[in-house]
């Protein structure tokens, strides 16, 4: 079987010119990479990294990060990339649970969960599920040579690392960006001429639209596709996004770390709707458990959780990986999901799904961001409570704002407590994170 590594190898002399990696100013060509990759990984060796051992690397948004992670898996051993602020207390901890692990043979990657509902979790990723999350993103969002994929997310987290190994595999070009702090440095690629494509979570793809929607609009020739993922989209932004760019393909899609990259759905192509994923890609299957929680099959699962073989046993079995999203499939074997099963709050006995909420208030004029958390109530145990971001010079008018959710929820749905706040945390990755809005509030 081909690794990643083999196929940056052909690239290299083939196309030994062809630009491989732009980052913070550098550009490397597809030749200077490998060429790099190879001094690294022998470099790495002399060190004393064998084959199977771990190599913890603090993942920076630049080529010479990208180097270090193919080096690792040339050396024939696993690449465990880190968040680039880690605590070194952290830090040590994961170099003292991977040093007395048993890692399977061909594992590739550790990567570590947000742990946004839980405990942060090192999920072990082999070569051969890499290349079958590479093959579904070319096969179903049509990555190509010709392609400069821009990348601003932290390499350390699927979300924009699963990005990287597409455009390897088809011998395209990696536009990396320190996040989306600079606006201008992003526009600054889409307005030079050429193809382009991005990953950017939900709220990123707000703050482009928000204040930048025309510029956005100007580089619609030149957007191939945008891909979104690690959070819902709201219907709202969907739908605005479709008409900034009417002629761009729009995906959303139904990854996890625990999954790999499993189903996508072209949100511009006749059916705009909150919730869809769309179809499972070439190497996925997926399947809705009798609870109601989706669950999935294929090459493009973990190999399990490092060190911790009773919690991988709990959700990976017979090569089936079972969620805790919730979900339902269409007739066409569209998946939508409902929601997570450990985020709905129970509400005198009637269950809310968060994001349920979330979804509509984001609907409403001046809301810019929002959250929903369940708080103590004396009578029905837990009560909804809203806290919103609003736009610039907007005051919260919490009559009016339940007033308007009324028209779109249940009432039992409608958030009982407001209040307006400077920002909703977030991960990383984009995700909502509850796990600390759950200990703020008990």
């Amino acid at each position: 079987m081909l690794h990643l590594e083999d196929h940056l190898r052909l690239h290299a002399a083939r196309y030994p010119d062809k630009t491989a990696v732009i980052a913070g100013g550098e550009c490397l060509t597809y030749a200077s990479l490998w060429r790099d990759v190879q001094a690294r990984a022998a470099r790495l060796a002399s060190e004393g990294l064998r084959p199977g051992g771990v190599h913890l690397m603090r993942a920076s948004q630049d080529a010479s990060f990208l180097v270090d992670y193919f080096a690792v898996h040339l050396a024939g051993a696993v690449a465990v990339p880190l968040e680039r602020d880690i605590p070194t207390g952290r830090f040590r901890e994961i170099e003292s649970l991977l040093a007395g692990a048993d890692i399977p043979d061909g594992t590739a990657d550790i990567l570590f969960t947000t742990g946004t509902t839980g405990q942060s979790k090192g999920v072990m990723l082999s070569h051969k599920a890499i290349l079958a999350d590479a093959e579904n993103l070319v096969e179903a969002q049509g990555f190509s040579p010709g392609l400069t994929f821009i990348i601003s997310g932290p390499l350390n987290h699927i979300g924009s690392l699963s990005k990287v190994w597409p455009v390897i595999l088809t011998g395209g070009t990696l536009h990396i960006l320190d996040g989306l702090k600079e606006l201008n440095a992003f526009f600054a690629i889409l307005e030079t001429p050429g193809l382009y494509a991005t990953f950017q979570v939900p709220a990123a793809l707000r703050l482009l639209m928000s204040l930048a929607g025309d510029r956005l609009a100007a580089c619609a020739p030149r957007i191939d596709f945008i891909e979104t993922g690690a959070a819902p989209l709201a219907q709202a932004d969907m739908e605005r996004l479709c008409q900034i760019l009417p002629h761009t393909r729009l995906y959303n899609t139904y990854a996890s770390t625990e999954t790999g990259i499993v189903c996508t759905h072209d949100y511009n192509a006749g059916l705009c709707q909150a919730g869809c994923l769309g179809r499972p890609m070439k190497h996925s299957h997926v399947f809705i458990t009798p609870e109601g929680t989706v669950a999935c099959r294929g090459e493009t699962l973990m190999t399990g959780y490092v060190g911790h073989p009773e919690l991988t046993a709990s959700v990976l079995r017979g090569g089936t990986l079972y969620t805790n999203d919730r979900g339902h499939l269409d007739a066409d074997g569209r998946l939508y999901l409902l929601g997570r099963t450990d985020d709905v709050i129970n509400v005198g006995g009637f269950k809310v799904s968060p994001p349920e909420v979330e979804e509509a208030a984001l609907s409403l004029p001046g809301v810019h961001d929002c959250v929903c958390v369940g708080v103590p109530h004396p009578v029905t145990g837990q009560q909804l409570k809203l806290l919103v971001v609003l736009d610039e010079g907007i005051s919260l008018n919490k009559k009016n704002v339940a007033r308007q959710l009324h028209a779109r929820l249940e009432a039992y749905k409608v958030p009982l407590l407001y209040e307006q706040v400077e920002a909703v945390r977030r991960t990383y990755n984009g995700k909502i994170d509850r796990k600390a809005y759950r200990i703020n509030e008990k």
